[in-house]
């Protein structure tokens, strides 16, 4: 695997030079210290991942993407001592985010995630480059959007990528939304309809005001009372899917009773 490091921090770029050394199967093609360096290296060397700083001098990391552009990107591991720009790092479809400081441990599972992003083959146009791991949608103003194929969480101060298959419910709690997987819950801060807005309608539903299911997390749904559906999670949860988000239901879907 062919990597380029870019960071405008010379022990920042040691630090990785070090790790990847280690690896094993990985070819360092080149180091940055800015962001235009990064994107002429890019182009030049046209590397398999880029460990790439985010504040960097003339054109910070999201610069360096808008002048790739999608079709020509690399697999992009951002590297930042900023937890603030996670979200969108993971927008623009990174393969993971390293927070400084980090360990070798954390690394080597960045680093393994790379690996197997580089195998994937992506299945339409607009999954190519960075966003070649989410399902897309044409949205009302003709542009398409890409579904996130995973959500950022913190956990105990550690940022972590938390695939959406593996996303059982999320509930609604004032700004924020807890985002629950197996026997473990994550508080996010969004609102539900935002986050719903940017899942795969063909996983994921609505049931209620303050609730979305993912439908393989579904055991049942069965009549209630007053035109309401009770659905049953895997887990045992059980959930009211209210009348009004069932009729918006069957007009996405188009199923009628």
């Amino acid at each position: 695997m062919r990597a380029l490091i870019a960071d405008d921090e010379a022990p920042a770029r040691a630090k990785l030079r070090r790790l990847l050394a280690t690896a094993g199967d990985v070819e360092i093609v080149g180091e940055a210290a800015t962001g235009r360096e990064a994107v002429a290296m890019i182009k030049r060397f046209t590397p398999d991942v880029v460990f790439l700083d985010i504040r960097m001098p003339g054109l910070d990391g999201f610069g360096v993407l808008d002048a790739i552009g999608a079709d020509e990107a690399p697999h992009v591991i951002f590297v930042t001592a900023n937890e603030q720009h996670a979200l969108r790092a993971f927008d623009v479809g990174a393969v993971d985010y390293l927070l400084k400081p980090y360990t070798p441990a954390r690394f080597e599972r960045v680093l393994d995630r790379a690996r197997e992003r580089r195998g994937e083959r992506t299945r339409d146009r607009v999954g190519d480059g960075l966003a070649s791991r989410a399902r897309t949608r044409i949205a009302a103003d003709g542009i398409p959007r890409a579904f996130l194929s995973r959500l950022l969480v913190i956990e105990n101060g550690r940022a972590v990528f938390l695939p959406a298959d593996r996303i059982d419910r999320i509930e609604s709690e004032r700004n924020y939304v807890r985002v629950f997987s197996g026997k473990a819950a994550f508080r996010v801060r969004t609102t539900i309809g935002s986050l719903q807005e940017r899942l795969d309608p063909a996983q994921f539903l609505r049931v209620n005001r303050s609730t979305v299911v993912r439908l393989d997390a579904v055991l049942d749904m069965h009549e209630w009372s007053h035109g309401d559906y009770r659905v049953v999670m895997r887990d045992g949860t059980e959930l009211a899917w209210s009348r009004r988000y069932r009729a918006a239901a069957e007009l996405e879907y188009g199923v009628r009773k």
